[in-house]
């Protein structure tokens, strides 16, 4: 009679294989830099779909006209039934360690259009637009 008592035969070590399929340790995204984030919400205000008050204490008297004159054209507005437009490149460089100048592309449609705009850093608090450009369209 065989009992199954005693010693277990002996197999070759195995991993346990988890079922749940390969983890992914997604990693935070890191926060957008200045020129990125206000090239997101110079699009959503020149395309009509946020207000120009959005940008209020992110951009300087100056600027602020010069985007109350620019947004209810909404220059960046896609044709009816387009897709949103949205931004292809960001890029910016540092004249001054306190100053970005930026320039943006944007998808609109078939066009790509271009922005400018320049960013300084306020004292103990975050950056501030004091210039923007849009580009002109015959």
């Amino acid at each position: 009679m065989l009992s199954n008592r005693g010693p277990r035969p002996t197999r070759p070590a195995s991993r346990r294989v988890d079922s749940r399929g390969p983890r992914h340790r997604s990693r935070p995204s890191p926060p957008p830099r200045p020129q990125e984030w206000f090239a997101g919400q110079l699009l959503l205000v020149l395309s009509g779909q946020r207000p120009v008050t959005i940008l209020l204490g992110h951009v300087r008297d100056t600027a602020y006209e010069q985007l109350s004159q620019l947004a209810p054209r909404t220059p960046l507005r896609p044709q009816a039934g387009g897709p949103a437009p949205r931004l292809i490149l960001v890029r910016g460089s540092c004249p001054a360690s306190s100053a970005i100048e930026a320039c943006a592309l944007v998808r609109v449609g078939e066009r790509t259009r271009a922005l400018a705009f320049r960013l300084e850093q306020r004292p103990g608090s975050g950056w501030r637009c004091t210039a923007v450009e849009v580009d002109t369209v015959a």
